[in-house]
């Protein structure tokens, strides 16, 4: 009976199965047969929506999000698109419509600036209306000519913090004692596990942080408002403005609604301004909007956590890195020989040091055929740094986090946890250290003594590597590590990077070093491709694995979202904005 069961479940799941799958086909290709074309209206504005989760590059599955209706916004189509609309004849100019409930990092939004700075160079004007703005919003939207919000709009404008959380205490009340080794002090994630507070290292760091985030956002903001810097602290001390007092306080430059914004640009009614989303605008070529492409600069997107083999959603981390999934395209730009150059583009806090050493063992075959440039973005620290330093060179934003180079190793004892709900364990071993990292006792000290003694060394060989390849003495590399982390900017005056820099710079040093032709631009390809239906239902990863990661990327919105709207809701009457969060990942 059991079994008959089974079998009757099993069909009942294939079957069902079967036909999502059919319907995805009739749905895909219906859809992907009305955006055969895009046609561009002269005289259109193209919108750009700064809202949520926005990603550097898309995630993987992402052609089950497009065909559903599902897809996810990305910093490189943002980007890609003001590229285009700056040269692109029927586009008359840019709108970014604004909300500080977003992920962007400071990097990303740093980009973003370097976009608009793009567009308005060839002539075309960039407004910004927000609905929900603070400090992080408005240091995107003062790069535009002008910054409008609603007559019920939120501007919420702070200055800058950033918080630890620790678990220690919930762990001990668990019964869970962890065991963590950390090279070194300044390696900090270890401490929201191992420490009930934060440690003077940590903080120093974090203060040193803060300082240069100020110094390059500040200055920026009060420029772009033609303020002083004075000003704008005394301004952040009122913190909660309505739309009228920041028009006033000089924050903004006019209180409107998005329909009267459109009439100020011509339109004669609401809903008659010829507009284009960004996702739309996707459909248009780079040949089509104007832009004429030479030799090919293949630039590999590698972001999220690093662990596992292939790229994949993991409910709880998000977006993972597999090391096989980068290394491949890494691999396909090296025996490509008509990719002259490559961009590695990596936006990572971090993870498995196995997998990341596997990929920047790609990136030194890579490099030893043609030249490769990182492009660092909002993070590239810890494992994001351990796959990026083997390359012809560095670059970041100013404002990447970066550096990190340290480690973090150990054991949980889960043995009073176990206690605590009846369940136990029983041995039978042979050998020594057969029980070492169990979780079912401490470990000895001689078990914690050889487990602390091969940490450091595997450690020690990534730095006298980084250290060799950077050019450092090893005694001087080891006051750039132990988990500290830099800005961009930092890191060229210490070393660990060769250069500041977007993808635009990042894409024309490629090119010098590939020694193109100056008075050519180059073709720029970005990897991994985005998938068609077909190409899809013809990889080498089964359909019914696209649809589970499609489920697990739309858990993970759906949870962060929850969470946010849940803490607003809490914490705050009137004010919509993402809690606090630290600025970078330790």
């Amino acid at each position: 009976m059991r079994n008959f069961c089974r079998k009757v479940l099993a069909s009942a799941v294939t079957t069902l199965f079967s036909i999502i799958v059919v319907v995805l086909i009739i749905v895909g290709v219906g859809v992907l047969a009305m955006r055969g074309g895009v046609e561009i209206e002269e005289h259109s504005w193209l919108v750009v929506d700064i809202y949520g989760d926005i990603t550097e590059y898309d995630p993987p599955g992402d052609i089950i999000n497009r065909i559903m209706g599902g897809d996810s916004e990305t910093l490189q189509r943002i980007w890609s698109n003001m590229e285009k609309a700056a040269v692109d004849e029927d586009i008359d100019g840019v709108l970014f419509h604004l909300s500080a409930t977003n992920n962007l990092g400071l990097a990303k939004l740093q980009e973003l600036r370097d976009a608009i700075d793009h567009v308005q160079a060839a002539g075309k004007p960039v407004y910004a209306w927000g609905d929900v703005l603070d400090l992080r919003t408005l240091y995107l939207a003062a790069a535009c000519d002008s910054v409008f919000m609603p007559g019920g709009g939120y501007f919420d404008f702070r200055g800058l913090a950033t918080e630890s959380v620790h678990v220690r205490g919930t762990l001990d009340k668990l019964g869970i004692k962890p065991h963590l080794h950390k090279i070194k002090e300044y390696k900090s994630a270890t401490e929201m596990i191992m420490n009930k507070e934060m440690s003077p290292a940590a903080r120093e760091m974090r203060e040193w942080m803060l300082d240069e985030y100020w110094e390059m956002i500040v200055p920026t903001i009060a420029e772009d408002r033609g303020l002083t810097e004075d000003r704008l602290v005394e301004l952040m001390a009122y913190a909660e403005f309505e739309p009228d007092e920041a028009l006033d306080a000089g924050l903004l430059d006019a209180v409107m609604y998005w329909p009267e914004m459109e009439m100020m640009l011509g339109a004669e009614d609401y809903g008659t301004l010829e507009t284009v989303s960004n996702a739309a605008y996707a459909g248009v070529t780079p040949e089509q909007a104007g832009i004429e492409g030479g030799e090919r600069i293949a630039v590999v997107h590698a972001q999220g956590n690093i662990g596992g083999r292939r790229n994949r959603i993991d409910p709880a981390l998000g977006i993972m890195m597999g090391h096989e999934s980068v290394g491949d395209e890494l691999r396909r730009c090296r025996l490509d020989e008509s990719v002259k150059a490559v961009v590695f583009r990596v936006d990572s806090g971090g993870g498995e040091s196995l997998a990341s050493d596997l990929i920047a063992h790609e990136i030194d075959l890579l490099r030893q055929v043609k030249p490769v440039v990182v492009s660092m973005v909002d993070v590239a620290a810890s494992g994001g740094y351990m796959i990026s330093y083997k390359a012809t060179k560095m670059m970041a934003d100013p404002l990447t986090v970066t550096g990190s180079i340290g480690s973090i190793n150990g054991f949980f004892n889960m043995k009073g946890f176990y206690d605590k709900i009846g369940f136990s364990k029983s041995y039978v071993t042979r050998g020594p250290m057969a029980l070492m990292g169990g979780d079912y006792r401490e470990p000895t000290p001689e078990e914690w003594d050889r487990h602390v003694d091969a940490h450091w060394k595997g450690f020690n060989r990534w730095l006298a590597d980084v250290a060799d390849r950077r050019g450092i003495a090893f005694e001087d590399a080891k006051n750039l590590a132990y988990g500290r982390v830099w800005t961009g900017r930092q890191a060229v005056a210490n070393g660990l990077i060769d250069a500041t820099g977007n993808l635009r710079d990042a894409v024309a040093l490629a090119a010098e070093l590939a020694e193109l032709p100056e008075d050519e631009t180059p073709s720029v390809v970005h990897l991994p491709e985005r998938q068609d239906l077909l190409q899809m239902l013809l990889s080498d990863e089964k359909p019914r694995d696209k649809v589970a990661m499609l489920v697990r990327w739309q858990a993970y919105r759906l949870l962060r979202s929850e969470i946010a709207t849940t803490s607003r809701t809490l914490t705050a009457e009137r004010t919509l904005y993402e809690p606090s969060r630290s600025w970078w990942a330790d």
